[in-house]
């Protein structure tokens, strides 16, 4: 990484990748870039352009990366302080007008503490400082936040994704229960084992669909995905 020279400290991957259950069809690559300080606008157009060129090589889903200060790494500070973020949803906005987006692409986010964890925990050091030397200790308040806020609208949006949140959903309830951290993957396999049977088969296809080709789908309708759902976030959000 050129681009930075001394001032990076490391790139991180956390996620599907870091978990071992990676999915081309299914899955994106996600990545934290650490520096020490705040890079310049003309930094951050090189890194995008340069994302763009790789990004066409990746999965469908694409690039998830987001580029944060040492400082928030090691003094851990939440909403989480970020520089820059790149993704599929942000895409076009880049072709658009790169200085304007890259010049107005920050500011905090809670899914930091989530990713943080992650990769104290299992997280993959492509380059740089260990991860141990650079991540401190995220509070486990911070950490259930997060994963909280990220499953919140889960009856709206089991609908339209199922496979992702039918098994959010059961990871977030394994932390809550059995305080681990767990993929997707994993999440499913603890619901199987914890969940009431009558929600095995949807676990089960949710979890077939994720490591496979194969798209989700079950005659059942929308209404067991919304029981689901409803008992899933009762579970979460009233203990």
């Amino acid at each position: 990484m050129d681009i930075f020279s001394t001032n990076l400290v490391g790139i991180y991957i956390h996620g599907s990748l870091a978990f071992g259950c990676f999915n081309w069809d299914k899955s994106d690559i996600d990545f934290i870039i650490v520096t020490r300080l705040s890079p310049t606008l003309q930094e951050k157009e090189k890194l995008v352009e340069d994302l763009l060129k790789i990004d066409k090589m990746c999965p469908r889903k694409g690039l998830e990366m987001s580029l944060v200060l040492e400082e928030y790494c090691h003094d851990f500070l939440y909403p989480t302080p970020f520089e820059l973020h790149f993704s599929n949803a942000h895409k076009q906005k880049f072709f658009e007008n790169l200085s304007e987006y890259c010049a107005h692409m920050n500011g905090t986010d809670k899914d930091l503490a989530a990713h943080f964890t992650i990769i104290k925990q299992s997280g993959i050091a492509l380059y740089g400082e260990k991860a141990d030397g650079v991540f401190g200790d995220v509070p486990k308040a911070n950490y259930l936040d997060s994963i909280k806020h990220d499953i919140e609208n889960a009856v709206v949006e089991i609908v339209e994704n199922p496979i992702y949140i039918i098994l959010n959903l059961c990871r977030v309830l394994a932390y809550i229960k059995d305080d681990v951290v767990l993929s997707k993957q994993q999440g499913a396999y603890w619901g199987l084992e914890n969940i009431p049977v009558k929600y095995a088969r949807l676990i089960d296809k949710a979890e077939e669909s994720y490591r496979s080709a194969e798209p989700f789908s079950m005659d059942i309708g929308d209404a067991l995905l919304t029981d689901f759902s409803g008992y899933m976030l009762k579970q979460i959000f009233e203990r």
